[in-house]
């Protein structure tokens, strides 16, 4: 079956509104049409919708076009011109992402907004878009992953460790970590903590029918770009903060979120908001909960569950390797993406989301990775009003893992990881280091967000092999 998409449709004459998501739902259940004869039923019912309306296939199609799209659905309509807001690299940055964030900041609640120089076209909110908004929170805008994370462990070993050690640190990362969409632990396998204590699992349904997936899958890591790896960091001057002297150690630095838990909070959730607020066609995964409604609550407890989740996850792989490696770990810094805070904005309480954005408040610490064979940056944010105290979260994609698995060569990205000295166990063609931006190039447009305070290097990395996404 071809494939007809929006852009075939507008070009007959149909508006980017919610007749056009009708009209699309309508040709997934198209029987006996071809191609051609389907996109020429869609111009006469455009034409002539009258002569339709008892039609089994496109009688509500041709309501809704006869009433209007307004009165038949109560769209909340955006704001006529977009906020202003601050892009950071915009001369790397699709313009399928600058579109998307174009239209956040047109929807009612929008109060400010930034664009992060890691960005590329998402769902609803691209990636590395910051959007603030008064009294509502987007599920979209938060993300699947919920509470992804950087989770970083710097050890009281030197960097000779590893050339001495290699084939013990491999043992250690396929021993102690698992990986893959869906897979989880059994039995005694399982780990205990304390975030399976929370209330939710017990007094509410749907997070209660979560709790065994949730247990099973305690400290595993999801697919796709999600990453745990040795290697190493280099502090050029000592750190007073993290009372680090000068030198290189070895580092494992772990990257993944909520697993099924999240997934499924975010799907759930963002179903509930599509109901309860209908927005026009191009900003529908804009959908979002008033909280000081039932279901914003529910929602912004369930988050923040999901948030705890993720990071006990990572507490539970850091805790093994660094028993397994026997070495005491010197500092441990952690932050987390796909959120949304409560924070002060020109002196009134706003939610502020960050899908793939790293909070980097004056102070705060932050892991920007780059890719497998690319450096990431261990950074203290310098607090900037414009980009709403936030840095990217990676290097940022410069392909889709589709492009990446159909035109990326096995042979090419094995020498590049020989050329860079590393080690991959695991991954897939969607991962490669060539599907990925310049991370000098994104850290180079956000100087003024963050100082660098260490460089990690990567140098054994552990990925799904099944070729699953994040969860």
């Amino acid at each position: 079956m071809n494939r007809i998409n929006g852009n075939d449709l507008i070009e007959l004459g149909y508006q980017q509104n919610a007749i056009l998501g009708v009209a699309l739902k309508i040709n997934k259940k198209r029987v006996g049409f071809t191609r051609d004869q389907m996109m020429q039923k869609y111009k006469e019912v455009l034409e002539h919708p009258e002569q339709f309306v008892a039609d089994p296939l496109f009688a509500r199609l041709a309501a809704l076009i006869i009433k209007g799209v307004e009165e038949e659905t109560h769209i909340i309509p955006l704001r006529t011109a977009a906020l202003p807001y601050v892009t950071y690299g915009a001369e790397n940055i699709e313009e399928g992402a600058l579109k998307q964030m174009d239209t956040a900041m047109k929807l009612p609640v929008a109060v400010a907004g930034a664009l992060m120089p890691d960005a590329h076209q998402g769902y609803g909110l691209p990636i590395g878009g910051v959007l603030a908004t008064k009294n509502a929170v987007i599920p979209y805008g938060v993300g699947v992953d919920i509470g992804c994370r950087m989770a970083l462990s710097v050890y009281d070993l030197p960097e000779s460790y590893y050339i001495q050690h290699h084939d013990l640190l491999q043992g250690i990362l396929t021993k102690e970590s698992m990986f893959g969409a869906g897979r989880g632990f059994t039995g005694s396998y399982r780990s205990e903590h304390a975030v399976l204590d929370n209330t939710l699992f017990k007094e509410h349904q749907f997070i209660q029918s979560l709790k065994d997936k949730a247990w099973a899958q305690l400290g595993t890591s999801g697919g796709g770009n999600h990453f745990v790896e040795f290697g190493i960091i280099r502090f050029e001057e000592e750190d007073t903060v993290l009372n680090i002297p000068k030198g290189n150690y070895l580092a494992l630095l772990t990257h993944s979120g909520s697993r099924g838990l999240g997934a499924t909070i975010a799907g759930h959730y963002t179903r509930l908001a599509k109901e309860l607020c209908t927005l026009p066609y191009e900003a529908q995964h804009l959908a979002y909960l008033d909280l000081s409604s039932e279901a914003g609550q529910e929602y912004w407890l369930a988050m923040n569950l999901a948030g705890d989740y993720a990071s006990a996850c990572h507490e539970i792989i850091h805790h093994k390797i660094a028993r397994a490696l026997g070495a005491e770990v010197l500092a441990r810094v952690e932050n987390h993406h796909n959120f949304a805070w409560k924070e002060q904005w020109n002196g009134e309480e706003v939610i502020v989301h960050r899908k793939g954005a790293t909070p980097a408040g004056k102070g705060v610490m932050g892991i920007i990775p780059g890719s497998m064979t690319a450096p990431g940056f261990l950074v203290r944010g310098k607090g900037v009003a414009a980009a709403i105290n936030s840095a990217a979260h990676g290097a940022g994609r410069l392909m889709s893992r589709t492009q990446a698995i159909k035109t990326l060569d096995n042979t090419a990205i094995a020498e590049v990881l020989q050329q860079h000295k590393v080690t991959l166990i695991g991954g897939g063609k969607d991962e490669a280091p060539m599907a990925y931006k310049n991370i000098h190039a994104v850290m180079h447009a956000q100087s003024d967000l963050v100082d660098i305070v260490a460089t990690f290097e990567p140098k054994m990395v552990r990925m799904a092999d099944d070729g699953s996404k994040e969860d």
